[in-house]
């Protein structure tokens, strides 16, 4: 029997009434994925701001002062107690109410003005490993900062004047990074949110059985299913890129059709992956929970949290089958840099691959798994 487009059209109109009957369940797909996205924008930062640091200043001069002021004025650092004692420092960081300590030894100032190296010690709490190795780099760009000012014309002891920016990021404002990972995700949550659900919810209602016996195909059931929840991923990811560019102020460099064939075939992929799990699973509790099983998976081999390369050589094998990863590097490159198709063939060939793979497996599942004939 050939696909019927009539009977796809039915089944979509019928799925997306459903959908979108209910003023909650409206909110939660339309107004969810900004609030969480406003909620992740600001509360997902890998920069850090106002950590306490403590100082033992044993020079107690102006210049010593100087260097103290060159940490807190940055906002990266507020001073949080200081001491002549260097037990009192040590004692602070074991009962958590520093950060860092930054010991500044006597004849700092007398090594600084004579052109020696002047060396301080700087100690972190490494049980909050995140902020110590943040607060590292923003220690190494400080003390550099205040050696080249104080140098005999800002070239610092050995001839070399190191210049730093970040090409892309200028301020290294982790926002500007996270924020378009947010994106990702939001989306992948929304696709699998309203499609783990569906084919189960069909079984426990009884209506499953009332679909297979009716002229309905496998692929007309798949894509009435699927165009729905494709058509609301759609609108949902236009307004938070549209919140994510004017709110937060990301840039978005690339023309749109760069993200559009990439966006679509990572929407394919998420809904061909929460059907996956709704024809396997028997109640919505287990579609549920599977789904979490799958997601969080998913985030933490996409390359969000962690570096990739960074990951064990078999996990970075394993990310190459996560789609969420190779979306993620679309859209960073679309926001941050401004890359073109031509730059991102590879991604946008792997979501195309994984989602018509995930989409099959789905179809045989609902053939052979569910009962379909």
């Amino acid at each position: 029997m050939s696909v019927s487009a009539g009977r796809i059209v039915e089944l979509a109109r019928k799925e997306l009434v459903q959908l979108l009957r209910d003023v909650r369940t409206r909110a939660l797909i339309f107004a969810a994925p900004v609030i969480q996205l406003l909620l992740f924008g600001y509360a997902v930062r890998t920069d850090i701001r106002d950590t306490a640091l403590f100082v033992v200043d044993h020079d107690r001069t102006t210049t010593s002062q100087e260097l103290v002021e060159a940490f807190v004025t940055t906002g990266a650092f507020r001073l949080a107690g200081t001491s002549d004692r260097s037990d009192a420092l040590v004692r602070a960081l074991d009962a958590g109410r520093a950060v860092a300590g930054l010991e500044i030894p006597p004849g700092f100032t007398r090594a600084v003005e004579a052109g020696r190296p002047a060396a301080v010690q700087l100690l972190f709490d490494g049980a909050e490993s995140n902020t110590a190795t943040v607060a590292q780099g923003y220690a190494v760009l400080i003390v550099g900062d205040y050696a080249r000012a104080r140098a005999p014309g800002g070239v610092t002891v050995g001839g070399v004047d190191l210049r730093m920016r970040a090409w892309f990021n200028p301020t290294l404002e982790s926002r500007i990074y996270n924020v378009p990972g947010v994106i990702a995700l939001l989306v992948l949550l929304l696709c699998l949110t309203l499609t783990a659900l569906a084919v189960v919810r069909e079984r426990e209602f009884g209506t499953l059985d009332q679909l297979m016996v009716t002229p309905l195909q496998p692929p007309e059931f798949l894509l009435g299913k699927t165009i729905p929840v494709a058509l609301i991923a759609v609108v949902d990811l236009a307004v938070i890129t549209v919140v994510a560019v004017t709110w937060f102020g990301i840039p978005f460099r690339a023309p749109l059709l760069v993200m559009l064939p990439a966006s679509l075939l990572f929407i394919l992929t998420g809904i061909a992956m929460g059907l996956l799990i709704s024809t396997m699973a028997h109640t919505q509790q287990e579609a549920f929970m599977t789904m979490f099983l799958v997601l969080l998976p998913s985030i933490i081999l996409s390359g969000f949290f962690y570096p990739i390369a960074s990951m064990p050589v078999l996990f970075q094998w394993l990310t190459l089958a996560n789609p969420v990863r190779h979306f993620l590097a679309v859209v960073r490159a679309a926001f941050l840099r401004g890359e073109g198709l031509e730059g991102l063939w590879v991604e946008v060939t792997a979501l195309a691959i994984i989602g018509i793979a995930t989409m099959g497996a789905a179809r045989w599942r609902l053939r052979h798994g569910s009962g379909a004939t």
